[in-house]
């Protein structure tokens, strides 16, 4: 029955995934659009007007401050009426550590909105809410989204935080920022005409510049790149712009300094912001699984970031990544399952690097958006020119400036103009909505799979020494151990507990491998108190761990036993000292 039950709730996330998005049926105390992005005041204002809305599930507080001042907004949601949000399983999400990385945010808001939306209306949610907790950080880059919001950029630029680096290595830091000589609020391109050029205007779409082949004349035009002058005089352009630490770089899991991996920062956690974070999180070890959001590329990216450190992920928990991340893809079209280091980069020091191999955290990263999903079909394989111009087509010419004659002090009269920065990367705003919802069902899916505990079988007996064995099956319903294997090994956080009441009664403890195993390996201290160093392991893998205990006492004597562990809430049973039947 509970096997049907769980498949029903992934075909039920699938539905949704497939259908419509909007749910007539579960109205928002919270009107909130879904086709725009939002500022960092607005996404400040939509966390408040979420928590005012369901003060009896939301939290919201601060849990820090950015390098300027601007406050890291976390809300919490919850059921505080069945137990303290730290008491459960959580579950870790949030966005735009990157900052140019805009949809990041939207994502982790939509969550916000359908979580509060669905509760007490969507039973699956209901019950979701009911015994884990989520922990949603809409935005961990907040000062440099609102550079990338009311400065000039590019749709690659703002990335890193804002602390001023010296990106050319001349002494000075941030002397040679992004020049926006049309005024239009974007960096584009500029093109200069030259009778020897190698580019040439496309004859029907005056947009486009094409490279002419070696062996035919010249085009009449040289690419001069981005737009922007040499403010410090040393023949380049916008190469020492403000910023910064590359914030996916500064945590302490494979962390290597800026000469290795630019942008790491001085040291690990030598920015505010990541260092809020990882105290929230050291001070919440029930949190046991992270959902984390960048762009771009349509994937789900586990670790490691790096080759050597695989040693962090054995095959036991492989197989859990591989388990939710299958369902991934079937949720999330044209996106791929896929590897950091393997299938992407190197990345060395990265967040969900560390709440994996430092914390023994089940973490994804999705990167959002695919290209793939402009034309709604398998088999295409867009260039870079193919992506604007579709893009533009759809967007009726928002995302390309005009070329502009502007007077440059160097290369004189030139055309500035081009791609914009909304022009890549950031989902379509017509199709946002639906990456939102489709991210959502997937964190949804992934946090279903936080542990689940429940005492399966407690059987009594009479042992031939006199005492009462009371054997007991914990079982797992959810894909996720309640100890990763990885966190096992390394000794990462608690042991889970498991105890007995009265204490004084219990007399010896074993571990058992299986229901009928009458052999017993014996606890050697506190038998009323073992360390369950193992965890109880997830569904597919066995799903349950046998412990007998003998105890001492009289018939019809009241025994309680309890579990408990970091990523799980407790589970608790009372048994009666008399023959099971």
């Amino acid at each position: 029955m509970k096997n049907a039950i769980r498949s029903s709730f992934v075909a039920g996330l699938l539905l949704l995934c497939g259908g419509a998005i909007a749910q007539p049926d579960m109205p928002s105390k919270v009107s909130v659009a879904w086709n725009q992005y939002y500022s960092y005041d607005q996404v400040t204002a939509i966390m408040r007007d979420i928590a005012k809305a369901y003060p009896e599930i939301t939290e919201l507080r601060s849990i820090g401050k950015s390098l300027d001042g601007r406050d890291l907004w976390l809300l919490i949601i919850s059921n505080p009426k069945t137990g303290n949000h730290k008491d459960k399983p959580a579950m870790w999400i949030d966005g735009s550590i990157h900052a140019n990385e805009l949809q990041a945010t939207e994502v982790v808001l939509y969550t916000a909105w359908y979580l509060t939306k669905a509760y007490g209306q969507n039973k699956p949610i209901t019950e979701l809410l009911d015994r884990s907790s989520f922990y949603l950080l809409p935005l961990m880059n907040p000062d440099s989204r609102v550079a990338w919001f009311e400065t000039p950029s590019t749709p690659h630029s703002q990335r890193q935080n804002t602390r001023p680096i010296d990106d050319d290595r001349d002494g000075r830091n941030g002397e040679d920022p992004d020049d926006d000589l049309d005024g239009d609020g974007s960096i584009t391109m500029m093109w200069k005409e030259d009778p020897n050029g190698r580019w040439e205007r496309d004859k029907v779409d005056p947009r486009i510049f094409r490279r002419v082949a070696p062996d035919k004349p010249a085009g009449g035009w040289t690419m001069l790149g981005e737009e922007g002058i040499d403010n410090d005089g040393d023949g380049r352009i916008n190469e020492d712009g403000p910023g910064g630490d590359d914030m996916n770089r500064n945590w302490a899991a494979g962390w290597l300094p800026p000469y290795v991996q630019f942008g790491a920062g001085s040291y690990p956690f030598s920015a505010p912001e990541t260092r809020a974070v990882r105290d929230f999180l050291l001070d919440h070890p029930n949190v046991a699984a992270v959902q984390s959001y960048h762009n771009t590329g349509g994937m789900i990216l586990r670790g490691p970031g790096a080759p050597f450190r695989e040693w962090a992920y054995p095959r036991e928990d492989v197989a859990v990544y591989d388990r939710i991340a299958t369902v991934g893809e079937k949720m999330l079209p044209y996106y791929r399952s896929m590897v950091i280091h393997k299938d992407l980069y190197t990345v060395h020091g990265g967040l969900v690097n560390y709440t994996a191999e430092s914390l023994g955290i089940f973490s994804f990263t999705n990167e959002l958006w695919s290209v793939g999903k402009y034309f709604q079909r398998d088999g295409q394989n867009p260039n870079e020119e193919m992506q604007w111009l579709w893009r533009d087509k759809m967007a009726f010419g928002q995302l390309f400036k005009d070329y502009t004659e502007v007077e440059h002090p160097t290369h004189g009269r030139v055309l500035v103009g081009g791609p914009n920065k909304w022009s890549s990367r950031v989902t379509p705003t017509f199709m946002l909505e639906e990456e939102c919802h489709r991210n959502f069902a997937f964190t949804v899916y992934h946090a279903d799979e936080m542990p689940l505990l429940s005492f399966a079988r407690t059987s009594v007996s009479r042992d031939p020494s006199g005492l009462w064995a009371i054997t007991v099956q914990v079982s797992n319903d959810r894909a996720i151990p309640t100890r990763s294997v990885h966190a096992r090994n390394k000794g990462i956080g608690r042991a889970d507990l498991f105890t007995v009441e009265p204490a004084s009664a219990v007399k010896a403890a074993a571990q058992l491998s299986s229901w009928i195993d009458r052999g017993m390996d014996f606890v050697l201290h506190e038998p009323a108190r073992v360390r369950v160093e193992s965890g109880v392991p997830g569904k597919s893998q066995g799903g349950s761990i046998f412990y007998r205990f003998l105890v001492e006492g009289a018939q019809g004597q009241k025994v309680r036993l309890t579990y408990s562990a970091e990523k799980a809430a407790a589970i608790s049973v009372e048994v009666t000292l008399e023959e099971s039947k």
